[in-house]
């Protein structure tokens, strides 16, 4: 039941949350956009479009123009889980973006953050 609901979560509803986090800890609201855009393959306009149309979090990822395969290289804990070992590919891929915004929020380099 709880997996429904976090599914069908509007992209639009998390998004000022992950800017707001990565701002409260002094870091640029366009890295938090950065880090999606390289988890997803959305382009800026994109990502507009769709925090613009109210698409959930399950669309959002369905839709993705080209989900990155390095993203299998993302590891640690969000929220208690270690991402590497969460089983529902699609929570997987939440967790992943919520890790990717966090690192950004600690102020990690951008290199790191994005595996390169």
């Amino acid at each position: 039941m709880e997996r429904e609901r976090v599914f069908a979560m509007s992209f639009a509803r998390i998004y000022p949350h992950y800017v707001a986090k990565a701002v409260r800890k002094g870091q640029q609201a366009s890295d938090v956009d950065l880090v999606i855009r390289w988890l997803t393959g959305y382009s800026q306009d994109e990502l507009e479009r769709v925090i613009a149309g109210g698409v959930t979090l399950e669309q959002f990822f369905a839709d993705a123009p080209a989900y990155n395969p390095n993203a299998s290289l993302i590891t640690g804990v969000i929220c208690g889980i270690r991402v590497e070992e969460i089983d529902d590919p699609l929570m997987q891929k939440i967790r992943y973006m919520d890790k990717l915004v966090d690192e950004v929020g600690r102020g990690k380099k951008m290199t790191s953050i994005l595996r390169t």
